[in-house]
């Protein structure tokens, strides 16, 4: 196992009702942005909930916070709490609004240009403004994670960046919220999740025995509620076990101690940037492809994949070229597109678009070996047409 190091400070508060403790979670006095998305939770009644758990304190709203959030509209909130003398950051979205509020938290006492952050991936270790979660549409894991991907708008970048001094101070999950929302972004959220174990899973074997049978069982629940919750959101029981498999996917312990991937990530990223595909989706179709172009590096963990999540059997080559196959096939069950045409007629140059784009970066080498090279990058993305 890798040498590794484990911290996560997030206090996780989860369950039915507990929005009822956000007054005891900030201190009394302290003046509070409050930042969302496109108006949802004036639909779904959280915003009357949450406004009605801090009576007494002051409170200055900042809505608009896109999917996919733009660092355009994040500065204005930053400009907002600068002018507003504002104390601490309360985030109540998915992992958009999370994302966006971390950047946010990382810019406001920033000495230099924000846009660095992002362009450098600057890690933020201290001096960050202090933010919580509520979080209404599970996922990404960002409520209890510090890292966060934000788009910048003139320049169609869809970048990663983190740092220590970002995890939530506390995250309210409570999984009554998934009632509200529409299939396909139900849908997102389980491929999303799954898509994250397999970032950390789906590399060679290793001796992090533990890690492989915790992500092994985050994606055998994942595949057990992912179609069921969609039909059926209001069931508490699919509901909590969706909601708590998003978190554990990204919070940091699967991770630790093994090796992972990301490319598959990385790749999708450019693909929202360009076309604005959901970022879920711009994962279901990038991950199968890249299985396939990296086929021999993967092979040994594709057969264990195989065999342990899908019962296969057969030859290590024949289990590992199934287990893709039924990694789409679970894709199509969760209603995603997997090839890039299915979305955009504009897709001939988009391979040598991401190549350069990745090589202007000096992302030569991506992956859990560095095996991912610009060419395997091209061939990826020319599959996944």
């Amino acid at each position: 196992m890798l040498n590794f190091e484990l911290y996560n400070p997030t206090q996780l508060i989860f369950g039915k009702g507990q929005i009822e403790k956000l007054n005891t979670l900030i201190p009394q006095g302290t003046k509070i942005l409050l930042a969302y998305g496109g108006g949802s939770i004036f639909k779904n009644g959280i915003h009357q909930q949450v406004i009605e758990n801090l009576k007494g304190y002051e409170i200055v709203e900042f809505g608009g916070i896109e999917p996919n959030p733009h660092f355009e509209t994040l500065m204005k909130a930053v400009e907002v709490i600068k002018a507003e003398k504002i104390d601490f950051i309360l985030a109540v979205g998915g992992g958009s609004v999370i994302d966006g509020v971390k950047f946010i938290s990382a810019a406001v006492n920033f000495n230099g240009n924000p846009i660095d952050i992002l362009q450098k991936r600057i890690l933020i270790k201290e001096n960050a403004m202090p933010f919580g979660t509520i979080l209404t549409l599970p996922a990404t894991g960002s409520e209890m994670n510090s890292g966060y991907v934000v788009t910048i708008k003139a320049t169609q970048e869809k970048l990663a960046a983190g740092g220590s001094a970002l995890f939530p101070k506390f995250s309210i999950c409570d999984p009554t919220v998934i009632q509200s929302l529409p299939k396909r972004q139900l849908e997102n959220g389980v491929v999303d999740a799954f898509t994250h174990v397999m970032e950390q899973y789906l590399t060679y074997p290793h001796d992090g025995y533990l890690q492989d049978r915790i992500a092994e069982g985050i994606l055998q629940t994942l595949i057990e509620v992912g179609p069921k919750v969609v039909e059926h959101p209001e069931d508490y029981a699919l509901a909590s076990n969706f909601m708590w498999c998003c978190t554990m996917a990204l919070n940091g312990l699967i991770q630790k101690g093994v090796p992972s991937d990301w490319a598959t990530h990385m790749i999708g990223h450019e693909l929202t940037a360009l076309y604005n595909i959901d970022h879920a989706r711009t994962l279901a179709i990038i991950g199968p492809n890249l299985y396939r172009v990296l086929f021999e590096a993967k092979k040994a963990k594709l057969a264990q994949y195989g065999k342990r999540i899908f019962n296969l059997s057969g030859s290590e080559e024949e289990i590992a070229k199934e287990a893709i196959e039924k990694t789409v096939a679970f894709f199509h069950q969760m209603g995603m597109d997997t090839q890039l045409s299915q979305y955009t007629d504009d897709y001939s140059k988009t391979a040598d678009f991401i190549v350069k784009r990745f090589e202007e970066r000096g992302w030569k080498g991506l992956g859990e070996n560095q095996q991912v090279t610009l060419e395997k990058v091209k061939s990826i993305v020319e599959l996944s047409y």
